[in-house]
Parts: C-alpha cells; structure tokens; sequence
C-alpha cells in the first residue's frame, strides 16, 4: 500500500471524519460531498501521513477510513478535541462558532451569554486570519470574557460556499449537541488591543508582507538580467532581506543530480518554490528567475506562497521567441533545432504563457533600466516595494 500525503484541506477533512464531527458523514467521495480525497492516478487505497510522515488512517477505494492515529503536531493541538469530548467537559455552555477576530461589539455580545465555548473554526481558508492566527485572536478574546473556552475545529471551506455553510452548521451542532448555539450578529468595530496586535502581525501592510517575484520567460528573454537587476536595487536601497534563487545557481546547489526531462524540471520549479515561500514566511523577499514553462506548477508555487503568508508577484518576460533565438549567446536554440537538446522550451517543449502575470515586460529593444521600470512600476502600484527613483 503507497503512502500518500493529503492537501490541506483534505488533512483537515480527516481529522474531522475521524473525530465525527461530519457525522453522519464517515468517508469521502460520498455522493453529492464536497469531503472529497484526489488519490494519486491509479491508486485505489492508500496509507494517509501527514506532511512529516506519520501515518494517520487507511482509505479504501470507496472512501472508507481506519484511523491509524491522530494528528500529534502542529500549533494548539491540545485544543483540537473531538465533539464528544467537548460535549463531556463544556456541558450546558452556550456554543458560539468564530471565523474572524473578535470585535469589542462582539464581546459586549457575547457577555450576556453567560459561560461560553469559542468554536475558532481555523480550517484551510475558512477565516480571512492564518488557522493560528485565528485560533491566537479568539484565544485572546476570550481573556476578556467573564467565563469562556477555547476549542479549535480544522473545518475547511472546499469552494462552494452553500455546501460549507451548510456543512458547517452541522459541525457545530455536532460539537454542541443539546446545548445552544449562537450566532453572532454581524457587526463591524474596533477590536480590543491584544486582539488587533494578533492581526496585524497576521496581516501585515503589503511593504511588510514577505514577497516572492517570480520572472518566467523562455531563455534569452532576459528574466535573469532583470532579476539581478532588481537584486541589487533591493540591496542598494536596504531594509529587506534578499535571496536570489536564480535558476543556474539553485541547479548546483538545490537541485543538483536532476535532469533536464519534464519531471525533473518541474521538480527544481517545486523545490525552488518551497524555499522561496520559506523566505516570504519569514518575511524576506525572493527572487526567481526560472523558465518555468507550465502553468500548473506556477500555481502550485503560488500555493505554496500564500499558503505561508507570503504574496505571489509573477513577472511575464514576454520577449518573443525569434528575439530569444537572435540573442543565444549559449548557442541553445541552434542546438535544440539540430535535436541536440531534447525538450527544450520554445523549441520541442512548450511554453505556456501565463493568463494573468502582475506585469508582463517585452525587453527586445530596451535597455535593462527602461524595461526593469515596468516592474517597479507594478510594484509600486501594488504596494509591494517602492524602488522608483533610487539613486544609480
């Protein structure tokens, strides 16, 4: 049996099959479910782990589940209790589900109510707030409430905001059993301090936001002068971190050992997107210049970046292919046309050309400052970085 692990949204799924709280769902793929499993072509049943590799549960062809063990890791796992147990230990509460920060209106809400249990529903995309921030600015909250508990529901949002809704108040009601439920009023307002700082560290001004520009053309285009270029205004002018994932160098580095078949440079695409989404995590900026000629994984990096709280600016090198050629100092082109280089971009390999880039630049006939100006133009626009007019 291979080993397979879920996305997001479908580790959050399991955890709540197992647990009941989708009961009387117990497996995915149900007809008319939105709690779908996307196993591998030609895999029927599969060991499920999680992204360390722990085994969680065995799915059958049909769906169905047997637990192996329950989720171990992760940030508030002690809060992450099944419906059962929060029925036991919160008996006779008020239940209230939480999907943003609470307000000062809402807590003046929430006061009347006597003793209550915050369902902080941090499942994949669920909250405009990250799962922990959600689950930090509900904790916080409810410092400031006379007699209230936290408890942490991974329900996630699958795209289809009628069958969430309705998915979604059935967990709750799960959680809550015979108890009441309230829903809070919607209401706007100031939030209480402790819990605006949560947010705006979760949320920070686009300038303070870690950032990933990503330049994708065909070779010779010239993404790799302008992602240098644009390197070492960032440097020059300072107060970010900066890391080149140039696609020559994370070859020696990264992905030395690959090849240059499909899979193998798709493979360096996905891996120079991990380390770039680590670096918008953590706040910094990363600058890539790859190929990067299929769409499908350009937007698994973009995935990968804004899953980590970083914003995804892809830049379109759109220099045309008889430019490139007419360029070809490596002398590329002339080789892949004598079939010396199989699957080479533009030639034997497409290149899918991105349907919404941040901001597409022809550099034929420009100079690097003219055609690297388009860039900081969006940039600036966009709220990223504002490097227009540094000095040199």
């Amino acid at each position: 049996m291979i080993q397979h692990c879920p996305t997001p949204t479908e580790l959050d799924d399991l955890e709540l099959l197992v647990s009941g709280a989708y009961a009387p769902l117990t497996r995915f793929n149900e007809p008319d479910s939105v709690v779908t499993l996307d196993l591998p072509d030609g895999v029927d049943d599969a060991e499920l782990v999680d992204p360390e590799g722990l085994p969680l549960a065995r799915v059958a062809a049909d769906g169905s589940l047997e637990p192996l063990t329950h989720a171990q890791y992760g940030p508030f796992r002690r809060l992450h209790l099944t419906p059962a147990q929060v029925r036991e230990q919160h008996a006779g509460a008020t239940f209230v589900p939480v999907v943003d920060a609470l307000s000062e209106a809402d807590l003046d809400e929430l006061r009347g109510l006597g003793r209550v249990v915050l369902l902080a529903l941090s499942g994949t995309g669920t909250s405009p707030l990250s799962p922990v921030a959600l689950v930090r600015a509900t904790l916080a909250a409810a410092d400031l409430l006379p007699d209230a508990a936290v408890v942490a529901v991974p329900l996630p949002a699958h795209g289809d905001a009628e069958a969430d809704h309705a998915l979604g108040a059935r967990v709750v009601q799960t959680y809550a059993g015979d108890d009441p439920v309230h829903a809070l009023t919607e209401t706007s307002g100031d939030l209480p301090a402790a819990v605006a700082a949560i947010v705006d560290e979760d949320q920070p001004a686009p300038e303070d936001q870690g950032l990933v520009l990503f330049f994708t053309g065909l070779s010779g285009s010239g993404k790799s002068t302008l992602a240098r270029a644009l390197v070492d205004l960032l440097l020059e002018q300072g107060g970010r971190t900066v890391t080149s994932l140039d696609g020559d160098v994370v070859r020696r580095n990264l992905s030395a050992g690959l090849t240059f078949s499909r899979a193998d440079r798709e493979t360096n695409i996905r891996r120079i997107g991990w380390v770039a989404a680590e670096i918008a995590r953590h706040g910094g900026v990363a600058v890539c210049s790859p190929i990067a000629p299929f769409t499908e994984t350009r937007d698994q990096v973009r995935e990968m970046v804004e899953a980590a709280g970083g914003a995804f600016f892809l830049v379109h090198v759109a220099t045309p292919l008889e430019e490139c050629e007419r360029r070809d100092r490596k002398g590329l082109y002339a080789k892949a046309r004598a079939g010396e280089i199989p699957e080479f971009t533009g030639i034997s390999s497409p290149y899918e050309e991105p349907d919404d880039p941040a901001v597409r630049v022809d550099t034929t006939g420009r100079t690097v400052e003219d055609a690297l100006d388009d860039v900081l133009v969006a940039l600036d626009e966009d709220g990223y970085l504002h490097l227009r007019g540094t000095d040199g």
